[in-house]
C-alpha cells in the first residue's frame, strides 16, 4: 500500500523537482498527486512499496538539509550584494499599486465600521 512521503501544498517548483530527481535517482518507486484544477486535492509525493519507505524518509531528509543549506547560502549572497528585495523596494518598484491598494483597504474598513458608527 502506498505511504505518503511529503505533501507538495506550499513547495517550492524547483524543490519538489530535485526530490523526485533523487528518487529517481535512487530507484524509489513513487508518484505524485497533483493539486487538481481547483487547488482542493492535496498534492503530495507518495511511495508506492512501504519497504522503501524508510529510504526515502532518509533521502527526503537529506535532501533538505542540502536544499535548506544551499537556499541560505544564496539569500545571503543577495543579501551582500544588495539585491534582497525589500518591502521599501517594492514599494519604491510601484508606489500606484501600493498606494491604491492601501486606499482600498481604508474604503473597505470605513464601509464595515460605518453602520456601527451611525447606530453609536
Amino acid at each position: 500500500m502506498a505511504k505518503q512521503l511529503f505533501i507538495l501544498r506550499g513547495v517550492p517548483d524547483d524543490e519538489a523537482e530535485g526530490l523526485c530527481a533523487v528518487l529517481t535517482e535512487q530507484q524509489v518507486d513513487y508518484y505524485e498527486t497533483p493539486a487538481g484544477s481547483w487547488g482542493i486535492s492535496m498534492p503530495a509525493i507518495w511511495v508506492k512499496d512501504e519497504a522503501q519507505f524508510d529510504l526515502a524518509k532518509q533521502l527526503l531528509d537529506e535532501y533538505q538539509r542540502q536544499y535548506q543549506t544551499r537556499v541560505q547560502a544564496e539569500y545571503q549572497a543577495l543579501k551582500q550584494q544588495g539585491q534582497q528585495r525589500s518591502m521599501v523596494g517594492l514599494f519604491k518598484e510601484r508606489p500606484l499599486r501600493y498606494v491604491s491598494y492601501l486606499l482600498f483597504i481604508v474604503v473597505l474598513i470605513y464601509i464595515s465600521v460605518s453602520p456601527f458608527i451611525k447606530l453609536g
